[in-house]
């Protein structure tokens, strides 16, 4: 009798297949299609969009603006060409299940909580945990546990997460459902997912990790390693942030029997629209085929360019560039893809730097902050954008100021003193008080610098001198402040106890 090896047979068929792009193909087809369109959206195909509009984009980008036909299949239902879309991808990433997010990485992380966390439940987190999960813990009534990442004073930024806090957090608590990890962080800084999960997993507890900046990460082995190769239970990627999606165009994973598929796909009908997106979805498509087939040539080539980046610029005395230099709990490894500069010798803010190469050298960053710039190296850079950068980090110098770094370079973040949890300060009746009265009463806004969008004050915590200090000193010094009902800080809502 001939022995036919299935699971062999799919993984062959799986990988062959990953040249094809079956949503991103049909929604082609259908873009094309000469017909009259009697549905939603009300442009049809882009005869009714404004010609201004139309002349920055193009005709075939509002032909292929297309709603929920029959051919292009249910994104919370998908038994078609999203289903095929979606099952290349988990293939490709290394997961049993993938999802596809039409509304951001956000939206992942909130139906993680919401499939994970009930009411009255914990879950163990970073403090300096992105806002969307704050939005998780507001829906689901889950209670933070949250935990102090080790801080790097001269360049200002929080390494990660250790296996020994969270074992701590583990024996000082009950009713834990579930740990949240930020890996890696904004500036590229991994934790040891995998012993993470190890030691979660005998807890029968499962990790969600928030990979929204290591998308890439599984396709070349000289980057960390992905948080599904590490066995992470759930992750959330940002496909947009660092490979060749559109923006707002991510993906949910899920691999092991810890957390409920069904629970995920419930959830998400919660947090994303009804009306998808498909050109962000097809985005998705095309991306997963593009790393499947070409990833690690086009990430060897960003890798080269980073590492000439760094060579480069690490000779220059007046700056510093943030390197992994040794494994430590909290800093497992670092994405070299990801670069962070320190210009704080030059008597310079972030936000002064990034200002200057911004409007007189040309160079735009990711993300500046009081004393950094932080830049993403990915497929789409080039040898010519490099050269920029160092050009324009090199003319720099000519900027330097002679000032007190003591008075520009105040950063306080605060020791969390959760009172009451997120979702308890959101429902609560607030009140509007005077920026020095508000101090030592409960928030009831939760304010944070964007990006990254990481809450220096979170609703429900106390507000502190040292929050109002370092939120104030980001603004006197060109930051951007999110989330504060007067965004002078003059004023804030409290919980009116």
């Amino acid at each position: 009798m001939l022995f036919i090896n299935f699971a062999k047979l799919r993984k062959y068929y799986m990988s062959f297949s990953q040249k094809n792009t079956p949503l991103l193909t049909q929604l082609s087809k259908l873009a094309f299609k000469q017909e009259a369109p009697f549905y939603a959206p009300g442009h049809k195909k882009g005869r009714g969009i404004n010609s201004h509009f139309k002349a920055l984009l193009g005709e075939n980008v509002f032909k292929a603006d297309l709603p929920e036909l029959p051919e292009l299949d249910n994104l919370f239902n998908p038994e078609g060409v999203i289903k095929e879309a979606q099952d290349l991808a988990s293939h490709a990433f290394g997961a049993e299940y993938t999802w596809f997010l039409a509304n951001g990485s956000t939206s992942g992380i909130i139906a993680s909580i919401l499939a994970t966390c009930s009411e009255g439940d914990k879950i163990i987190l970073p403090r300096n945990v992105h806002q969307s999960a704050i939005f998780g813990l507001i829906l689901s009534g889950a209670e933070p546990i949250f935990i102090n990442p080790e801080y790097d004073r001269d360049f200002d930024l929080f390494y990660n997460l250790s296996t020994t806090q969270i074992i701590k957090a583990l024996d000082n608590n009950s009713r834990v459902k579930a740990v949240l990890l930020v890996s890696p962080t904004y500036h590229g800084i991994c934790a040891n997912v995998r012993e993470i999960a190890y030691c979660l997993h005998n807890y029968n507890i499962p990790l969600i990790v928030d990979e929204a900046h290591g998308g890439h990460f599984h396709f070349h082995s000289d980057l960390p390693m992905s948080a599904l190769e590490a066995e992470a239970d759930v992750v959330i990627q940002s496909t947009h942030k660092v490979l060749g999606a559109m923006t707002q165009a991510s993906m949910l994973h899920l691999q092991g029997s810890l957390v409920s598929s069904e629970k995920i796909s419930r959830a998400l009908q919660m947090v994303q629209s009804s009306s998808p997106n498909y050109l962000l979805l097809a985005s998705l498509d095309s991306a997963r085929q593009q790393m499947a087939t070409e990833g690690e040539s086009l990430l060897r080539n960003t890798l080269d360019l980073a590492l000439i980046a760094r060579e480069k610029l690490s000779k220059l005395d007046y700056l510093s560039v943030l390197n992994f230099e040794q494994k430590k709990d909290s800093f497992n490894n670092l994405d070299l893809t990801r670069l962070t500069i320190n210009v704080s010798k030059l008597g310079l803010t972030g936000y002064e730097a990034d200002e200057i190469l911004n409007t007189q050298l040309n160079v735009t960053c990711e993300l500046p902050s009081l004393k950094t710039l932080t830049f993403i190296i990915s497929i789409g850079n080039n040898l010519d954008d490099i050269n920029k950068l160092i050009e324009g980090l090199t003319k720099l110098e000519k900027y330097r100021k002679k000032v007190n770094q003591n008075d520009i370079f105040i950063t306080n973040f605060p020791t969390p003193k959760l009172k009451i949890t997120p979702r308890q300060a959101f429902y609560a009746e607030t009140i509007t008080l005077g920026q020095s009265q508000a101090i030592n009463h409960i928030s009831g806004e939760t304010i944070c610098p964007y990006p990254p969008g990481i809450p220096v004050i979170m609703a429900g915590e106390l507000i502190t001198q040292d929050a109002i200090a370092s939120l104030q000193n980001i603004i006197n010094h060109g930051g951007t402040i999110t989330g504060a009902s007067d965004s002078s800080l003059q004023t804030l809502k409290v919980v009116n106890s």
